[in-house]
């Protein structure tokens, strides 16, 4: 995972820092808390991102009106995303949120939306994309690995060799808020979306 991700750097910590980190999270867990419903959610506007992909950790629902007021400015209480798991019974629990930010930001600018000593932004890169028109594709692997997607080939030469689509970066800046699953900050700006290899090809042995 490590050669598709870029983090931002940690910085120390502070009073004020976990203070206003607290209060984002406050703010997002009641302006969010009605979307236990996902069907609320969908009425709303929020979209599953990559429904084709089984056995997901993580499952966003993504708000793309959001997305684009989020390229201009930052509001605790409108996430771009929101963030789910599946329980035993493959019903939709609401976990918390991901707020984004746009791939020019500086670190001081992903900082005055949310703390760097409290959360670490993170940004998908060297992405190996199937081709367009091809979605079946996703579960492409070569030597038991996938090729596709966030742990699939990281370069370039590789991806031109795959047929695939190559992108340097995907997305923008991105961090979670498990605002519904704990009340330690460690656990709330923690960030644990990422796919294993089963979950991203969709099988389980």
């Amino acid at each position: 995972m490590a050669a598709h991700m870029e983090m931002t750097p940690a910085r120390p910590g502070s009073s004020a820092d976990s203070a206003r980190a607290a209060r984002i999270a406050s703010e997002l867990s009641v302006a969010i808390s009605r979307y236990r419903d996902v069907e609320i959610a969908i009425a709303d506007g929020f979209r599953q991102f990559a429904p084709q992909l089984r056995n997901q950790r993580t499952y966003h629902f993504t708000n793309y009106g959001l997305a684009f007021r989020n390229e201009f400015s930052f509001d605790p209480a409108r996430p771009t995303s929101l963030l789910y798991r599946k329980d035993s019974l493959g019903r939709f629990v609401l976990t918390g949120a991901m707020y984004t930010a746009p791939r020019r930001s500086s670190a001081s600018d992903l900082d005055k939306r949310v703390p760097l000593s409290v959360a670490q932004w993170h940004k998908h890169v060297k992405w190996c994309l199937p081709p367009r028109r091809q979605q079946s594709r996703w579960t492409d692997t070569q030597n038991g690995k996938p090729v596709f997607g966030p742990l699939g080939v990281s370069t370039r030469k590789e991806c031109d060799a795959a047929g695939g689509r190559f992108q340097e970066e995907l997305f923008g800046w991105m961090v979670h808020a498990n605002v519904f699953e704990g009340t330690d900050p460690r656990t709330i700006w923690g960030d644990e979306h990422m796919m294993t290899g089963e979950e991203m090809t969709g099988h389980r042995h």
